[in-house]
């Protein structure tokens, strides 16, 4: 039987991978959140793996607040690639395999097409710099890895852009969201039940991967999208802008190509606005 641990429980991809988990009765799971097991500690985790048998590991754990970590760069790295390497060392030793998210976020954004991974990365933000050096330091440590860049995650849990327009439409609030950065929205459920894919294939097909959703728009269509299929558009003020002003500096285009995941994986493409339709039709979604 593979035994998983799962970190980062209480994030809304970690929740989204316990609610998956359900429908693979064949793994153990062991979901701990940063209280639990706070992987800044190397000498935890050590003793925690050792006390232990796992056969993977998938990483949910990250500083992702884009905005703060401008002025919090120490906390960011510490958390998003200095914790990264503790668990890349201790997964080496323990000869387990490590699943761990990235984001589209360590490109510069200067591309007109989808990015590969192949594609030179140049991070412009201090999240997106993290972000590579956990990459890094992955790439460098371990033998058996897959690192899978994502891209605007949203579900049913904790704080995100569903969650914030949900919101604003409820309390009949205007928006004026950005036509600036065009990316791919991704169903953080459909991200978790890909990492348990790949773990029940047995895939030894290790590397880095792109992974998100199929299609492509902006901030301000997907929150139009989210108001047409919430039918609440024409009740709501919504604007669009190109100078929405943000700290940290963001990627024009983030767009990734998906091909390699699915053709070395088996991983199928589930278009964004099929996908978000998903996500409106759970009963949970909590404002």
């Amino acid at each position: 039987m593979k035994k998983v641990l799962v970190t980062g429980a209480n994030g809304q991809l970690g929740r989204c991978i316990k609610d998956a988990a359900v429908s693979f009765t064949n793994f153990e799971f062991v979901f701990v959140s940063k209280e639990e097991l706070d992987i800044e500690n190397v000498e935890l985790v050590t003793d925690f793996f050792k006390r232990n048998s796992f056969s993977h590991c998938i990483n949910t754990a990250a500083y992702t607040n884009v905005e703060k970590a401008e002025s919090e760069p120490e906390k960011a790295f510490a958390i998003n690639a200095e914790a990264v390497k503790n668990l890349a060392n201790v997964c080496e030793e323990n000869d387990v395999v490590l699943l761990h998210i990235s984001t589209d976020y360590v490109f510069d954004g200067k591309k007109k097409s989808p990015y590969l991974e192949t594609d030179s990365t140049n991070p412009i933000n201090v999240y997106g710099a993290s972000k590579l050096k956990g990459e890094q330091f992955i790439q460098e440590i371990c033998d058996k890895f897959f690192i899978f860049r994502t891209s605007w995650l949203y579900s049913q849990y904790g704080h995100n852009f569903l969650k914030t327009i949900l919101k604003y439409a409820k309390e009949r609030k205007p928006l004026t969201i950005t036509i600036e950065q065009t990316g791919t929205p991704t169903n953080a459920n459909d991200l978790a039940n890909a990492l348990l894919q790949v773990i029940a294939q047995d895939s030894t097909n290790y590397g880095v991967y792109h992974y998100s959703n199929g299609g492509e728009t902006t901030w301000f269509g997907f929150a139009e999208e989210i108001l047409r299929q919430t039918k609440k558009l024409k009740d709501t003020n919504l604007a669009k802008t190109n100078h929405y002003r943000t700290f940290a500096a963001r990627p024009e285009y983030s767009v990734l190509d998906n091909a390699k995941a699915f053709n070395k994986l088996n991983l199928k493409q589930i278009d964004w606005q099929e996908s978000l339709k998903s996500v409106l039709n759970l009963t949970d979604i909590n404002l």
